[in-house]
């Protein structure tokens, strides 16, 4: 009993184990699967080729094994087979075909367990030849023809392609070996018609050569479509043309097909019948007179074709405008004429003309001639010329009336003017029709002309002024109609001027050689020109200016407080306007010493004297007295 689940557990053990497949009795394992081409992977059209699958299995015990093969032909499952030997697996391929060529494979399966083999290539060369038939070798045109291609003995996909006179008629792909064609020949002569086959074997395809060659003879019919057009001699706009359309030899028609006439004139269809057709219409020159009758007998067509000369009754008129150039509301004429008349027809003076739109503002004033004033925008007129019912028209004629140059405008370009420089003016008028003659006056006195072209162009002239006041004498007068005596003249030119700086003049207070310290400095900077002014004060040595200030007088000053000795230096100004800027020379000051220090050193100077003067008097009298008491003693020694 204790052995029971001990030898269980061993069979489900080795039941599970990878690679193999056990039961109570046998294991088995697939070893490897191959397969091969019999004779060679590469052979001719018609070899009986054997395709052979070869599996090696271990295995234990004795009962066989249940093996399911399975041969692919690409991904195509072509042959499966259940046995219980361990032979090899044959799959014959009798008399192999070009369709035979591809990759096989074979698969094995044992109770549940498969293997596949490597892909081996079968390659089959050689197509047969194709043979053609055709059921008629003569015809006449739209006969139908049937045509037969036949691939003797291939198999698979087979795409066959019908070729007339080397150019491809008509292609079928079948899965059959032979195919039939209709042909029907709309052409007289003769046809020589083959075929060629190609088998399929995605990716690749196989083509064979080309078949036996059939002439076919295709002969005329004898049916034809007539075109009869009367008048026959000079025809001339306005005459009525009738048109006759219909067909020679209809007895000898030999075909069952339905007919048809059409009757064209261009690309426009004028009429269509079965045997006639009949239509009337008026000659006009300005139109192309060719007609085309057409017959039409299933695919066969036949045309015929006329062209009709038709001369002209008068010309298509042309307009003219005087004169040529315009302003709004000025007078003008249009003048409406055809050049060539037929007068084997019609007389000049048959021929009437008139305006579109009819006479709008203007008047006949003889035959052809329209007089008034022009428009005050853009206007097309439309010349019409009628006679013997025929009406033409000329080509329209836009009549685009100038506008005045308007009072132009003068300014200075960049708003101010630097006396004894160059500077622009600007001339522009806010209406007008280009171009337009801008000239600069100088009271009334032309100075300079410049026309303008376009919108984005400007008249501009370059002047110098040498006086302020000069700036008005300036005018400006625009002029774009020579037929204008007097043209529009601007108002006189006001603009700021600006007058330079002179060089300014740097003034020290109180004199240089009174400035002592606890004093007050001004350094005062004057300038002559066109304010405001912008002063600056310099001190040599400093990056910043020591003060700034801007003034619409031509002086300014700078005043310095409680001078000490650092406030010593080269002083400098600088004056600016909108024209120039310009400085002075440079002054130095010099900070001389305060008078109640020059005192008090005085005073000192005198205290340290007296005491040296006393200290001498004192000395020297000290000497003195000793002098006198020696000899005051030498005295008293001697009388002694």
């Amino acid at each position: 009993m204790v052995l029971l689940p001990l030898l269980t557990s061993m069979l489900l053990s080795s039941y599970f184990h990878p690679g193999s497949v056990v039961d109570a009795q046998r294991s088995f394992t697939i070893r490897n699967i191959t397969l091969s081409v019999e004779p060679s992977a590469e052979v001719p059209r018609g070899t009986n080729v054997t395709i052979r699958c070869t599996a090696v299995v271990s295995s234990s015990g004795q009962e066989p094994l249940n093996r399911k093969y399975s041969i692919y032909q690409g991904s195509n499952n072509i042959y499966t087979k259940n046995t219980i030997t361990s032979e090899d697996l044959l799959y014959l391929l009798p008399d192999a075909r070009v369709s035979n060529t591809g990759k096989y494979k074979c698969a094995i399966n044992i109770e549940g367990k498969n293997m596949q083999s490597d892909a081996t290539k079968l390659t089959v060369t050689g197509l047969s030849k194709p043979t053609l038939h055709l059921n008629k070798g003569v015809v006449s045109e739209g006969e139908d023809v049937t045509a037969r291609c036949t691939a003797p003995g291939e198999t698979g996909f087979i795409f066959f392609i019908l070729d007339v006179d080397s150019k491809i008629i008509e292609e079928k792909l079948v899965n059959s070996t032979e195919v039939e064609f209709k042909l029907r020949f709309s052409s007289v002569g003769y046809h020589k018609v083959h075929c060629t086959y190609s088998v399929l074997m995605m990716p690749d395809s196989f083509k064979s050569e080309e078949s036996n060659t059939i002439t076919v003879s295709v002969k005329e019919m004898s049916i034809t479509p007539v075109l009869e057009i009367y008048p026959q001699s000079r025809i001339y706009e306005g005459d009525v043309l009738s048109i006759t359309c219909t067909i020679r030899n209809m007895a000898f028609n030999p075909s069952t097909a339905p007919i048809y006439l059409y009757l064209s004139q261009g690309t426009r269809l004028l009429s269509s019948g079965d045997t006639k057709v009949n239509y009337s219409t008026v000659a006009l020159a300005e139109d192309p007179m060719d007609f085309e009758c057409r017959l039409e007998i299933g695919t066969v067509a036949k045309v015929t074709t006329k062209m009709v000369p038709v001369t002209e009754l008068f010309s298509t008129p042309t307009i003219t405008m005087s004169p040529t150039v315009v302003f709004q509301r000025e007078d003008m004429s249009l003048t409406c004429n055809s050049e060539k008349v037929a007068s084997e027809r019609i007389n000049r003076e048959n021929v009437t003309y008139s305006l579109e739109p009819p006479n709008f503002l203007l008047t006949s004033t003889k035959p052809g001639v329209f007089s008034g004033k022009t428009m005050m925008y853009e206007f097309n007129y439309t010349c019409v010329a009628q006679a013997k019912g025929i009406t033409k028209y000329s080509a329209t004629l836009s009549v685009k009336p100038k506008v005045l140059v308007s009072i132009p405008k003068i300014s200075v370009v960049q708003g101010r003017a630097v006396l004894g420089e160059p500077f622009e003016i600007l001339c522009h008028s806010d209406i007008g029709s280009y171009p337009i003659n801008y000239t600069l006056l100088w009271d009334y006195e032309p100075l300079n002309t410049t026309t303008v072209w376009l919108p984005k162009e400007q008249a501009r002239f370059k002047v110098t002024i040498r006086r302020p006041e000069e700036i008005n004498k300036f005018m400006c007068e625009a002029k774009n109609n020579l037929k204008i005596t007097q043209d529009p003249l601007s108002k006189r030119l006001n603009a700021t001027v600006i007058v330079p700086l002179t060089e300014p003049t740097l003034t020290i207070l109180p004199e240089l050689a009174e400035v002592s310290e606890g004093d007050q400095l001004y350094l005062i900077c004057g300038t002559k020109g066109s304010p405001p002014v912008t002063f600056k004060f310099y001190r040599v040595g400093d990056e910043q200016p020591k003060f700034t200030t801007t003034s619409n007088i031509n002086h300014t000053h700078y005043r310095v407080n409680e001078l000490t000795k650092g406030h010593g230096g080269t002083y400098y100004c600088e004056a600016i306007n909108q024209a120039n800027n310009v400085f002075s020379e440079r002054v130095t000051v010099e900070v001389q010493m305060a008078l109640w220090k020059k005192a008090l050193i005085g005073g000192i100077c005198l205290v340290v004297l007296s005491l040296l003067v006393l200290g001498c008097v004192l000395y020297f009298k000290s000497k003195r007295g000793k002098k006198e008491a020696d000899a005051e003693l030498s005295e008293r020694s001697a009388t002694l």
